[in-house]
């Protein structure tokens, strides 16, 4: 994760977690995630701030355990959700999460915040803690020309999409689609790739 970005982040987490929560209900994403995901199998949200998705999977029939670099917002998915489990995990890396640990892994606008040599690893990495036959959903907020960032010194690389297809090797695409968020409002590009193999 940036730096910059991430000290905003945890500067700011309960400004941002309100923010987030007072925004509308994802409902294109959960409409995604309820058409592709495997319903009933472990599910990890990388990236899950203040873990309104997390609770939405939870409640949905996706069992769901959230991770997050930052832990200002950690901090307040664990207030939000004192009976969900959220742990401390950060791309590239992601210490500690084994290959083949998760039948779904969601991503919903995280990646842009990297700099741009981490995007690749990081999209290879998340592929590989999904299970053979499991679901990766992932999207990031499309800036076009130069990388930029906003007003709380947050990163937003500017990338195509076909750096991160790239990276995905011969795994099916489900949905790929650039498109306006619902919830935020912001344009942003959306993947759904099955890693195949055996369920």
């Amino acid at each position: 994760m940036d730096r910059a970005t991430l000290a905003a982040y945890d500067k700011e987490a309960a400004a941002f977690a309100q923010d987030w929560h007072e925004q509308p209900a994802p409902v294109d994403l959960q409409e995604i995630v309820a058409r592709f995901f495997i319903q009933g199998g472990s599910t990890a949200d990388i990236g899950c701030g203040s873990g309104r998705e997390v609770a939405w999977l939870n409640a949905n029939g996706f069992p769901a355990e959230g991770y997050d670099a930052s832990e200002g917002l950690l901090a307040e998915a664990r207030t939000r959700y004192p009976q969900l489990r959220f742990a401390r995990a950060e791309l590239p890396e992601l210490r500690g999460m084994a290959s083949g640990s998760f039948d779904n892994v969601l991503c919903e606008t995280v990646i842009m915040h990297l700099d741009r040599a981490l995007i690749a690893p990081s999209v290879r990495r998340m592929l590989e803690i999904v299970k053979p036959g499991g679901i990766l959903y992932l999207s990031w907020r499309v800036t076009d020309g130069a990388d930029l960032r906003d007003a709380h010194g947050r990163l937003y690389a500017a990338f195509d999409a076909a750096e991160v297809r790239a990276e995905l090797g011969p795994a099916p695409l489900l949905l790929d689609e650039e498109l306006v968020s619902v919830s935020s409002g912001k344009r942003i590009h959306r993947l759904v790739i099955s890693k195949g193999g055996p369920s």
